[in-house]
């Protein structure tokens, strides 16, 4: 991580802010090269502030920091990319704000982590393009999740088995969350910790861990395979947090509010390949 001069300059994403006096906003914002920071941003809250305006949540800015003892403050913030659409959608309000708290869990203040600061600005700039209701949206989080868990060192074992290091069949195994991977029918015989997990819901889940977005962006999957991989991730993630993550309700509650099943191709469209036929 480079040293910050008393002066420096960096692009940042608003993860969190909370206000801090009479009229200043304490921002906690990721970085591409200082990691995680906390910063403050002086008379933010004023109707007359030229920064208030680049410095919305989930904004990319780039900012003119100065050094200080408490917080570093933010002197200048120049707009990058709004993601405007992100503010404007309730579903992606929901969507995004969960990303923002999950990096927000998986990072520390000043620990650099490059690959992530680039995982969160295509997510944001995907989900921001993506239609209202895009049944891409999903895809998206799912596939943000096993990356960030990946770089954040807690990637689940999902092609060995945990018992004997052999490759996995294509079969009912078994999920140990508390482990962080998967069983065969044989080790998982003797074991009090696991719970079955259907071939075709591993193969999702090997599918997202293992490809890019552009390739994952363009299948489909079965809803009732979808929401045992949103289940599990989502289990997986409270373990390896070992608290809930606030913005996981207001999700869950849009989701059951305006529950929609993935469309499938109709008409003389082609259809988009399956997972199955992709993996």
């Amino acid at each position: 991580m480079p040293e910050r001069s008393r002066l420096y300059r960096t692009h940042a994403v608003v993860l969190r802010r909370r206000d801090f006096g009479d009229a200043d906003r304490i921002l906690t914002v990721l970085t591409p090269n200082y990691g995680k920071l906390e910063l403050i941003a002086k008379g933010a809250r004023k109707t007359t502030s030229r920064k208030a305006g680049h410095l919305e949540m989930l904004g990319h800015s780039s900012l003119l920091v100065a050094k200080a003892r408490t917080w570093d403050i933010i002197t200048e913030a120049v707009s990058v990319e709004s993601f405007s659409a992100l503010r404007s959608d309730l579903d992606k309000i929901g969507q995004a704000s969960y990303l923002a708290e999950l990096v927000d869990s998986f990072t520390e203040t000043d620990d650099e982590n490059l690959a992530i600061w680039d995982l969160l600005i295509l997510a944001l700039q995907e989900l921001n393009a993506l239609e209202p209701r895009s049944s891409s949206a999903p895809l998206l989080l799912h596939w943000v999740q096993l990356q960030l868990l990946a770089l954040a060192g807690f990637q689940p074992q999902l092609f060995e088995c945990l018992g004997c290091d052999a490759e996995l069949e294509p079969v009912t195994n078994f999920l140990s969350l508390s482990e962080g991977g998967i069983f065969c029918p044989g080790c998982a015989a003797a074991r009090r910790d696991v719970e079955p997990i259907e071939a075709d819901v591993l193969k999702v889940l090997r599918f997202f861990q293992t490809r890019t977005w552009p390739t994952i962006r363009g299948v489909q999957v079965r809803p009732h395979i979808l929401q045992r991989v949103d289940n599990l991730l989502h289990r997986y993630l409270l373990t390896v947090l070992e608290r809930r993550l606030k913005s996981v309700e207001f999700l869950h509650r849009l989701q059951h509010m305006d529950a929609h099943p993935i469309p499938a191709a109709g008409g003389g469209a082609p259809a988009l390949p399956t997972i199955e036929e992709s993996a």
